[in-house]
């Protein structure tokens, strides 16, 4: 990390959060971190897709200092009313304008950056785009759809000068990023394997030949993807669980804590990854697993195991979702920002958390680690901006974190483990798998860096 990075995670930390160190609470305040920026620059975002996330974090975007939400913009005019609520509640003073088409807002000279809720299929298209047009991005995970897409963002990243932030919340962390220089630095010896893991109960679901609504423009949703009949049960979230548009549960949600656990363990690309699971809870529509296990070997005698359960919430190690670094002197436990260290007899040796001191970060409930950590990681993406710096999450960072996901899949999907190269997590001699790297698009929407 450098200084100007390490300076602005522990200006966050200051101004956000308080530090519980065995149980005291360190002398912080509780200021709210708007005041961290000191750029006199207003920069103008673009919100795309706000059925869901995007509405949130439209809100999150206002409270930023110097930045304001100009543009709102979903293929579906019913989430406008919700989105623009969510910025008026934020005390934003201007009224953003809203737009069906996210081409004519990346046309939009006022937009310095855009942000992407889309659905994983549009994810690094639009990445592409917006740098193509000048935009910088901060991108929800997954950062793309297939491995190919990925590298395609990178190269346009790098070709236009832009800053793309990949939605991996906790990289913008200040206790979590304590516990992972404390890895680094050795404080459990060597460490060889990270366990991550996703707990949920979600039901089934079931497709039907329906009438697409006069507010939704389908054809605009679909965009890159090769061109389907519309169906009743899909639109807005249920893509997620078709290969078509979606990449699963271990992108959806894996794709966090797989972040994490590779940035503990200090790894890039895998040499080899294998998967196992299937649709098992529920005999429905679903094409991607509800119950899943992704392992990932890295060079140098380390390994990586994601574990998920989609439709049974029991929890694993007394969490919904988790990392457990292992090493040779002990292991490390988080989730969010805080961490855990216990001795090879799981003796709890250190623990620290980051505990709210009073004011609500940003004024919103604390109730949920994850709203702390999208303010500062869009704190982040600003200063990156005005800094003309990677941020926390670069898209580069974020193509090195799913990648191994986006092969446990292919994985799955042909059957057989698949040997990589190290170098750049290229699948070896498997030319089936190898057909699951890419994909295919509508004509004339086949993305080029």
């Amino acid at each position: 990390m450098n200084l100007k990075r390490r300076k602005f995670i522990k200006q966050i930390a200051i101004s956000s959060a308080g530090i519980a160190v065995g149980g005291q609470v360190l002398g912080l305040s509780a200021k709210s971190y708007r005041n961290i920026i000191g750029a006199n620059d207003r920069i103008h975002v673009a919100i795309i897709g706000v059925n869901g996330r995007g509405s949130s974090m439209a809100s999150t975007f206002v409270q930023q200092k110097n930045a304001e939400v100009s543009c709102i913009c979903d293929v579906d005019t019913r989430t406008f009313a919700k989105a623009l609520k969510s910025v008026s509640d934020a005390k934003q003073i201007n009224i953003p304008k809203t737009e069906q088409d996210c081409r004519k807002v990346l046309q939009d000279k006022n937009i310095d950056a855009i942000y992407i809720a889309t659905p994983d299929h549009w994810h690094a298209p639009l990445t592409i785009m917006g740098c193509q047009a000048n935009k910088h991005v901060y991108v929800e995970k997954p950062l793309s759809h297939n491995p190919h897409e990925g590298e395609l963002a990178i190269a346009a990243a790098r070709k236009y000068n832009r800053v793309v932030q990949m939605g991996a919340q906790r990289r913008s962390a200040p206790i979590l990023t304590q516990g992972i220089e404390q890895l680094h630095q050795g404080i459990i010896g060597r460490v060889y394997f990270a366990k991550a893991w996703y707990t949920n109960k979600r039901k089934p679901t079931y497709l039907k030949p329906g009438i697409v609504p006069a507010e939704l423009n389908y054809d605009l949703w679909q965009g890159p993807a090769p061109r389907v009949a519309h169906q009743d049960g899909l639109i807005h979230y249920n893509w997620h669980w078709f290969w078509h548009w979606g990449t699963g549960e271990a992108l959806n949600n894996g794709t966090h804590e797989v972040d994490v656990a590779r940035w503990g363990l200090g790894v890039e690309f895998p040499t080899r990854v294998s998967s196992v699971g299937g649709r098992y809870h529920f005999k429905d529509d679903w094409q991607t697993p509800d119950t899943q296990i992704i392992t990932m070997d890295f060079p140098g005698r380390v390994s990586l195991m994601w574990e998920n359960r989609s439709s049974n919430g029991r929890k694993i190690e007394g969490g919904e979702r988790g990392v457990i670094f292992y090493g040779e002197n002990g292991s490390l436990d988080t989730g969010g920002d805080s961490y855990s260290i216990y001795d090879l007899d799981s003796k709890l040796v250190k623990e620290v958390k980051s505990v709210s001191t009073g004011e609500p970060l940003q004024g919103r409930n604390t109730a949920s680690p994850s709203l702390g950590m999208d303010s500062m990681h869009v704190a982040d993406f600003l200063d990156a901006i005005r800094n003309n710096r990677h941020p926390n999450c670069d898209v580069e960072t974020g193509h090195k974190s799913i990648i191994g996901m986006q092969l446990g899949n292919i994985a799955w999907r042909v059957g057989r483990d698949l040997n990589l190269d190290p170098k750049n997590g290229h699948i070896i001699n498997d030319p089936e798998a190898q057909k699951l790297w890419s994909r295919s698009y509508e004509p004339g929407w086949e993305p080029k860096a």
